[in-house]
């Protein structure tokens, strides 16, 4: 899988199956051969890609936020890049790269399932010791700089118009961080949160509805993702708007505050029920250089958010000049759209 900041090569097996799959996995990470063949192959293959979430709204509205937000860096190009740029791409390009980012200091490896630690551990060391230790290169600092409000509408032929609009926040390393997740919980945790209830239920103008925090190292956004009846967007936009407004006077109850962290908890725990999550669950910790919680560190942290740490961050966060709306769908009018938004 790709992500915007770290690449990850796994499989999952029968236990008793381990030791092949290690072997295979480890050895497509340290010593892949870049035939130019399979190249060029796999070239046509990405370009279907591309064109596949060009023909996706729903995916390709997140391409168009993350430009809207981010600009021409890093963290607003879309993980798939273009086709143009698939196109120059060359077996030097491969190698280099692999060069320079496949080190010890940039590679965790993570076992989750019935095995044997010791013997997982020299297989490790044994498999990973030729690795060359090498300086790591520096990232890149994301721009994270925003004054006024900002609104990209995409025009296209659609039957639903799909919405995300986010606000700037903090990095995963922030102490908010916790505060944000069940910000997000009393939101859309459920469907008796607030956007569901209001949303779904009561005005049936969106299939599905959801905020979520997004966080990465240098940079994060809290966001809302909607699915929206095309002729009444602008008064979903006022709705949420309305629901936000309220988060930021002391609308939340502590009866909503408790629900969202039972949801939260209970959410956690389920989703690590298979050894692949598990393994997400902490690999994903470690390769961000974070301190390893684990689900007893996460579950304390959540039920020490108090309802000040939620007015803080919505006071904080829910300002028009850190507001990025993009769109996609037909009939659109960016200019009545700026004006639905009062914070």
């Amino acid at each position: 899988f790709t992500g915007h900041e770290y690449t990850g090569y796994y499989a999952k097996a029968a236990s008793n199956h381990f030791e092949r799959i290690f072997d295979v996995v480890s050895d497509i990470y340290l010593n892949p051969t870049f035939p130019k063949a399979e190249i060029e192959k796999e070239k046509g293959v990405i370009k279907e890609e591309i064109n596949m979430y060009e023909d996706d709204p729903k995916r390709k509205i997140f391409e168009t936020f993350s430009e809207l937000m981010y600009g021409d860096q890093p963290a607003g190009w879309p993980i798939a890049g273009t086709k143009e740029l698939v196109d120059k791409m060359s077996q030097k390009d491969f190698i280099a790269y692999h060069s320079k980012h496949y080190i010890p200091e940039k590679t965790v490896v993570v076992v989750s399932g019935n095995v044997d630690t010791k013997k997982v551990e020299k297989m490790v060391h044994a498999m990973f010791a030729s690795l060359p230790a090498k300086k790591i290169a520096i990232k890149l600092r994301t721009k994270d700089i925003q004054k006024n409000l900002q609104v990209k509408v995409v025009q296209k032929k659609t039957d639903q118009v799909h919405l995300v609009m986010g606000f700037r926040a903090f990095d995963t390393y922030n102490k908010n961080t916790y505060a944000m997740e069940v910000l997000s919980a009393i939101l859309s945790g459920g469907f008796s949160s607030r956007l569901l209830m209001k949303l779904r239920e009561e005005l049936g103008v969106a299939y599905y509805v959801t905020s979520f925090n997004d966080t990465y190292t240098d940079h994060g956004y809290f966001g809302i993702r909607a699915g929206i009846t095309k002729e009444r967007v602008e008064e979903v936009l006022k709705e949420i708007f309305s629901i936000l407004r309220d988060t930021k006077n002391g609308g939340i109850t502590t009866e909503e505050l408790t629900k969202a962290k039972q949801y939260l908890v209970g959410g956690i725990k389920l989703e690590l029920e298979s050894s692949d999550s598990f393994a997400n669950f902490y690999g994903g910790q470690m390769v961000l250089r974070k301190d390893v919680k684990t689900i007893k560190d996460i579950e304390k942290k959540i039920q020490e958010v108090t309802l000040k740490d939620i007015e803080f961050i919505t006071n904080k966060i829910f300002v028009s000049k850190s507001l990025n709306i993009a769109l996609i769908g037909n009939t659109i009018n960016e200019k009545r759209i700026k004006q639905t938004v009062n914070l």
